[in-house]
């Protein structure tokens, strides 16, 4: 029965157990749709996707082109999630270069790659479309413009079309990776929450649980394919904002603690992760916010959780969490 299962997996998510992996996941399960989880640890996507009927769990080494043939067996369709951390970004062009190897010699005939802001560099306006150059000004930009260049040139070529789709910052329920994170984890335990500043510049987020049924919807558009693609979040909102309506939720005041660009590079002296934020600074001091018309006319109207809604269960989540923690009263 297993390998029954295995054969109607035809869509495969690469690095599946982060945020946007889960929320994809999740739209395709929702809709009745297989899916193959990808990563490196059986027990992560176990834990993530153990559950899930829909779901196949494949483990691959995402720098061996046989592994990722192997864990592309059958697929049509791959969406590339694969994160690096953040000091290691020189990572990205060659793990892309033996992403496409192996998807090559495994016959798959689309992948979205699930891009960022950063090949842009600065805004040079705002909303910014498809059209506005990338002009990268950083190392992590020029990383991701490789990486991007990669996948776009690979449109066309052994049968593979290919498709990038580009996020601004996100947050969510248990999307710990989000700059937000730390204030909704805050607002929950009643402690300060540690920002990145400016926080009164107004900024965009997207609701992660907002780019499954978009990916989703994209695996079924052949006409998106050979372009990049932009998904806009709600809006624009501060993150002093947030954390009002966070805290509030608590019933509590804000309590912040901010670091600018300055106490960037103190930190950096001591925490690896604090030096890389330094360069990216730009993004909240000049933030970009993206236009996706194009997206809306290619797939219809998309669906975005408001701010207060998206802030609302993302605390909800953040509770849950502490109250699963906190050892049983006697």
């Amino acid at each position: 029965m297993e390998n029954a299962h295995h054969i109607a997996a035809r869509i495969g998510l690469f690095g599946a157990a982060g945020g946007a992996g889960r929320s994809i996941a999740a739209a395709l399960g929702a809709s009745g749709v297989r899916y193959r989880a990808i990563g490196r640890s059986r027990q992560a996507l176990e834990a993530a996707f153990g559950d899930d009927p829909h779901a196949d769990i494949a483990i691959w080494r995402p720098d061996d082109p046989s592994s990722v043939a192997a864990a592309a067996a059958g697929l049509q369709t791959a969406v590339y999630l694969v994160g690096v951390p953040y000091d290691r970004f020189a990572m990205h062009p060659p793990l892309m270069r033996t992403t496409l190897a192996g998807l090559h010699a495994a016959g798959v005939e689309r992948l979205i790659l699930i891009g960022t802001v950063y090949p842009y560099g600065r805004p040079q306006h705002n909303p910014v479309t498809e059209a506005h150059p990338r002009e990268a000004h950083t190392f992590k930009g020029r990383m991701r413009l490789e990486q991007e260049d990669l996948v776009l040139n690979a449109h066309g070529r052994n049968g593979l079309n290919t498709l990038v789709l580009r996020l601004p910052d996100f947050y969510g329920p248990d999307v710990e990776r989000s700059f937000l994170h730390s204030v909704f984890e805050g607002a929950a335990r009643g402690e300060r929450a540690q920002l990145i500043g400016p926080i009164d510049t107004p900024h965009e987020f997207i609701f992660m649980p907002d780019l499954g049924p978009v990916v989703a919807a994209l695996t079924r558009t052949p006409a998106a394919y050979g372009r990049v693609l932009h998904l806009a979040g709600a809006g624009t909102i501060t993150q002093r904002e947030v954390a009002a309506r966070a805290y509030a939720l608590a019933s509590r005041e804000p309590k912040l603690m901010v670091a600018g660009k300055t106490m960037l590079r103190v930190l950096g002296l001591f925490n690896p992760l604090m030096r890389e934020l330094v360069e990216m600074h730009y993004l909240l001091t000049d933030p970009i916010v993206l236009d996706d018309s194009a997206l809306q006319a290619l797939i219809g109207p998309i669906s975005k959780t408001s701010y207060d809604e998206g802030i609302r269960l993302a605390f909800a989540a953040a509770k849950r969490t502490l109250n699963q923690r906190a050892p049983a009263s006697v």
